[in-house]
Formats: structure tokens, C-alpha cells, sequence
């Protein structure tokens, strides 16, 4: 039971401290709208979201209003693309079709982002996936509200580095389409390792094969939670600090999970996970840089950066699976460079850098997120930092992405506006040494060693 201390304590962190849940995401699944006629593909995608989501912003805005409790976003996952599709389309224009009519739809039910865009092929990829990923340029250059995924490597099957050095490719392409708005389109387009099936975050949520017909994900947020309450222990010891991270990712999961379950009974639709992550914005306060820094670092990137967020990482994680039996998707730390203004503000002053961004990566939640690199950069160059991201992922079992975006026009120290929650970012240096006779192998990199476990 829910006591009147609990009730007060979560106002005050919704008031001061930034508490939201970030986003109720619904997964449908889409497989039984495939077919051999592009037209009636496209029938059958409309009217299958539109039916299941028509009243899932209303809900959110309803339980908002009933609970005070801020819903930053209403999504939509759907199933991805390559495999619906993959009857019908004979030519990249007509993935570009299928991405109008996911557009319309979002529309239509009145979401900001719809994920699924997406093609799974961490061992090889079909003729579907090829079409569908070499479509991603123009679809994200003329939809609004689409967000596309490519899944290069897992655990299990090793990394398709023909799809990295597709994806380098692809990514430089997204960025040239999309140049009128600083290259945007590439941030709604991310690499994934080892992609979960439940992740209810944009732009790498897809509804996998293995969900039920539609659920109901929800992602909570609460950096600023955190940092308050990191504040009021100041300089106490590994213990108490760990406890604190607990408690508080105890509390703010707590809330995720009544968003979650009152939202999965209004729609009937049943409820899947909750995501823990701890998702910043460009908000001052909501940052997961000055988590660190509170930990006791000058800025993110010193000397003991990736100890703390592995300890952080992992106390959030702690505290959050006591609350929830249901906890999925990434849950954890996000490092997202435009999305946090702490991490901006450690880029600029010199703190941060890819590489040790790269670091961080092997103990967050993510990966390399939203980081603005100059346009004149390499395919081939980009595709090595997928590798190596794709390459962490693979070796320690766990999701690594790679959402990066190379602004055509910009050059280091030059800075990105993207606005609302992408906020802003520094145009950061890359390492200029070649890597393409290493890219431009053919084939896939063999699973580890320690992924044959049957």
C-alpha cells in the first residue's frame, strides 16, 4: 500500500526535482498485416495502429491529470519493417511508402514517435532488410515522426560487418538528406548490438516477434531525483551512497509501475516492462553528468567517470527490480551527449571526449548517443565506430548503440541546435586515422567464445 509520506515525497519530486515518467510506449505487432500488394500492406498498417492507439495519448494525458504526474510522451513500436513488408516491396520507394503510411498514422493518433523502421540482421540480411535499410535516408528525410533501427551484431551471432560498413554508408546519406535541418534525420536513427525486444525508448524501440500482439511499455526518468538526493549525503561513504541510488531508483520505479498498470487496464492491452532508465534533459537539474560530479568528479570524463556510472548503473538496477517484477527494455544510465546539459558542458570544456565516452559505454545503459560529429567524416570512419560499439555489445552480453550525426557544414567547435528534449550539441572531434581497409572486409566477426552456452 501506498502510504500519505510516499504521496508527498513523490509530489515534491515531480515538483522540484524533475521526476516524469518519459514515455508509455505501445507495441503492436504487425506481422499479420504482410501481404503481396504494397496497397493493401498499407491499408492494413493504418488501420491496425490507428484502432489499437486511438486513445492512447488521451489515457496518458488522463492519468497525467488524475496523478499529477508529468507523461512526457505517448509512442507507439511497432514490428519491424523489413519483416512486414517484405512481400510486397520490390524497391526501396516502396519501404518509403510504408514509412508514409506509419507517418500518417502517428499523426492520426497523435504520438510524437512511432519505432519500428527497423531491420534485425545480426547474422545476414535478407533482400527485405537491404531494401528497407537503403531506404532509411529518404524515408526519414520526408516523414516527421518515424524513427528507424538496424540490429548489426549480438552475443549470439557475432557482429555483420557488412552491415556496419552498409550502416557507415547510410548514416553519412541520412545526414546529407536531411542537411536543411543540421543533418536531424540522424537522430532519429540509431546501430544497436544485442537490440532488446521490450526497450519502450525512441529511436531504437521495436516491437520483437517474441511480444504479445500489442502491450504496454513505460519508460520513467529521474536524474534530477537522484542528484537531490545524492546532495543531501554529501561525502559520506561507498555504502551509504549505494543505499541512497537504491532507495531512490526504488521510488521513482514505483511510480513508472502505477503509470504502467493504470494505463495497461484503461486500454486493455496488457502491461509488458518497465524501464528504469535514467533518461536526461537538457532540463538544469536533470542531468546524469552531475549525478557523477555529485559522486565527487569536476566534470563527466575525470579520472574514475566510468567507475562511477558502473556504480551508478548498477544501483539504479538494483533499486528498480525490487520494485517492479517486470523491469526490461535498457534500464540504467543514458550518456546522451545534446540531451544533457552536463555532458555538454564537459565537452566544451575539454573533460569528454569520444573515446572516453566510448569507455563509458561498456557500463551504462546505452551507448555512443546523440553526438554531433563534423560532416566531412568518413563512412568508413563512422562504420568503425559502430564496430566498436557493436564490439563491446557483443563481448559483455549487454545493448550497445550508436546514435551519432554528422552535421553536413559543421566542423569541430561549431554547435547543433536540435530543440525540445534533443536540446543541443558540440560539434566533437573524431579520430582521423584510416579505417576502411579493416571495414571493407567482407563478412560477419564470429560470436565469442563465451556466447555457446546451450
Amino acid at each position: 500500500m501506498i502510504n500519505i509520506y510516499e504521496v508527498l515525497e513523490t509530489n515534491k519530486m515531480i515538483e522540484h526535482e524533475n521526476l516524469d515518467v518519459r514515455t508509455i510506449t505501445m507495441g503492436i505487432n504487425l506481422l499479420d498485416c504482410a501481404d503481396t500488394d504494397l496497397d493493401t500492406v498499407c491499408d492494413k498498417i493504418y488501420n491496425k495502429i490507428t484502432r489499437y492507439a486511438k486513445d492512447l495519448v488521451k489515457t496518458g494525458d488522463d492519468i497525467s491529470k488524475e496523478f499529477g504526474i508529468p507523461i512526457v510522451n505517448k509512442r507507439v513500436s511497432i514490428t519491424p519493417i523489413s519483416l512486414v513488408g517484405g512481400a510486397a516491396c520490390k524497391s526501396p520507394k516502396d519501404y518509403v511508402k510504408i514509412a508514409h503510411t506509419l507517418d500518417k498514422a502517428a499523426k492520426e493518433v497523435g504520438i510524437n514517435f512511432l519505432g519500428g523502421y527497423s531491420a534485425i540482421v545480426s547474422k545476414g540480411m535478407t533482400k527485405s532488410d537491404e531494401l528497407l535499410i537503403r531506404s532509411i535516408p529518404q524515408a526519414l528525410a520526408e516523414t516527421e515522426r518515424i524513427c528507424s533501427s538496424v540490429n548489426v551484431g549480438s552475443t549470439k551471432t557475432g557482429i555483420n560487418m557488412d552491415a556496419v560498413r552498409l550502416m557507415g554508408e547510410i548514416i553519412l546519406q541520412t545526414a546529407e538528406s536531411t542537411k536543411e535541418k543540421d543533418s536531424f534525420g540522424c537522430a532519429k536513427l540509431v546501430v544497436l548490438c544485442n537490440a532488446p525486444d521490450d526497450n519502450p525508448f525512441m529511436a531504437g524501440a521495436f516491437h520483437g516477434v517474441s511480444e504479445a500482439d500489442a502491450i504496454i511499455n513505460v519508460g520513467v526518468s529521474g536524474p534530477g531525483v537522484v542528484k537531490y538526493a545524492l546532495e543531501q549525503i554529501r561525502g559520506a561513504s561507498f555504502e551509504v551512497l549505494c543505499e541512497t541510488i537504491k532507495r531512490t531508483a526504488f521510488k521513482i520505479t514505483r511510480v513508472g509501475q502505477l503509470v504502467a498498470q493504470e494505463a495497461s487496464h484503461r486500454l486493455g492491452v496488457p502491461f509488458g516492462i518497465i524501464d528504469l532508465s535514467l533518461a536526461p534533459t537538457p532540463a538544469i537539474g536533470d542531468s546524469v553528468a552531475e549525478i557523477l560530479q555529485e559522486i565527487g568528479l569536476e566534470r563527466a570524463g575525470a579520472p574514475g567517470t566510468t567507475a562511477a556510472l558502473a556504480l551508478l548503473n548498477d544501483q539504479v538496477k538494483k533499486g528498480g527490480v525490487m520494485a517492479s517484477s517486470y523491469v526490461g527494455g535498457l534500464s540504467g544510465a543514458f550518456i546522451p551527449v545534446s540531451e544533457d546539459q552536463g555532458m555538454i558542458d564537459a565537452v566544451e570544456c575539454g573533460a569528454l571526449t569520444i573515446e572516453k565516452l566510448e569507455a563509458m559505454t561498456c557500463v551504462c545503459s546505452v551507448g555512443l548517443d546523440m553526438i554531433a560529429i563534423p560532416g566531412e567524416t568518413p563512412a568508413t570512419t563512422i562504420s568503425g565506430i559502430i564496430a566498436d560499439e557493436a564490439a563491446i555489445g557483443m563481448i559483455n552480453q549487454k545493448t550497445t548503440a550508436v546514435r551519432i550525426i554528422p552535421v553536413i557544414g559543421k566542423n569541430v567547435g561549431d554547435t547543433v541546435e536540435f530543440g525540445g528534449l534533443l536540446g543541443h550539441a558540440p560539434v566533437m572531434p573524431v579520430n582521423s586515422f584510416d579505417c576502411s581497409m579493416f571495414v571493407n572486409r567482407k563478412g560477419r566477426i564470429p560470436a565469442p567464445i563465451h556466447s555457446f552456452k546451450n
